[in-house]
């Protein structure tokens, strides 16, 4: 195997693997050159090849960076049907329940110390944002970015990828969490208290706790979010009464 399909294939392995994300840049042919032994011509090629299967793409003076791969992109027609049907959000709370709790669990079997010290850090600035004054997108980013990186810690790629490839639709249930629950002081301590929780259960490595936390996190916002949908149905047909009386 020539020396540029290796290094091709120790690349895609990263990609694989999630040390190269999507977005993430590749990095330079001189750093590539120095951490591989490589000659240029051998570095150029393999990122010939890669950008060839649409693994990376190169901007004149950007460098390269990691392709999106499966994600879905905001203008994409799917994704406007999700984001313009309110029932899909139950449907898609249900998806996150089967697939974060999975991951929950494999997480807090496989995860290593520098997948411990990152959700550390993912953690920490989540709490951080969400006791701040900040609006609700960046909260809403903060606690996706929690749950990721337990899902990059289950160390199983095809479900890291998967939730990645759903970012804008997760945002779209992790929004609609925090938008109408988290002003109210006693859904704020829940969301909180199930955190931390879930937190702790990965990091003792308790994968049956954490199994159990994921799961019984969304399935309290799906609820929640269920009986506020219900009052405010209430209140739209008691309205439609009182016109109904004249009243």
């Amino acid at each position: 195997m020539k020396v540029s399909t290796q290094l091709a294939r120790q690349l895609e392995q990263m990609i694989i693997a999630g040390s190269l994300k999507p977005g993430d840049r590749v990095p330079s042919e001189r750093a590539l050159c120095a951490q591989f032994d490589l000659s240029r011509s051998a570095v150029r090629e393999a990122l010939q090849e890669l950008r060839g299967r649409g693994l990376i793409e190169t901007r004149q003076g950007q460098g390269s960076r990691v392709a999106a791969l499966l994600r879905l992109q905001p203008q994409d027609p799917i994704l406007q049907l999700f984001k313009n049907n309110a029932e899909t959000l139950y449907d898609l709370l249900d998806v996150r329940a089967l697939l974060e709790g999975r991951a929950a669990f494999w997480a807090a079997s496989r995860a290593t110390a520098a997948d411990i010290r990152l959700l550390e850090g993912c953690y920490e600035k989540m709490a951080a944002v969400h006791a701040a004054d900040v609006p609700v997108d960046e909260k809403a980013r903060a606690d996706l970015d929690f749950h990721l990186a337990i899902a990059e810690a289950a160390h199983n790629p095809v479900l890291s990828h998967t939730l990645r490839a759903l970012t804008d639709l997760l945002l779209t249930s992790v929004y609609a969490s925090l938008n109408n629950l988290y002003h109210q002081a006693s859904h704020k301590r829940l969301i909180d208290s199930q955190h931390k929780k879930l937190y702790r259960a990965v990091l003792q490595g308790k994968a049956v706790a954490a199994r159990r936390a994921a799961e019984a996190h969304i399935a309290a916002i799906k609820e929640t979010l269920r009986e506020k949908d219900g009052e405010a149905l209430r209140v739209i047909r008691a309205q439609l009464r009182l016109k109904k009386h004249g009243r």
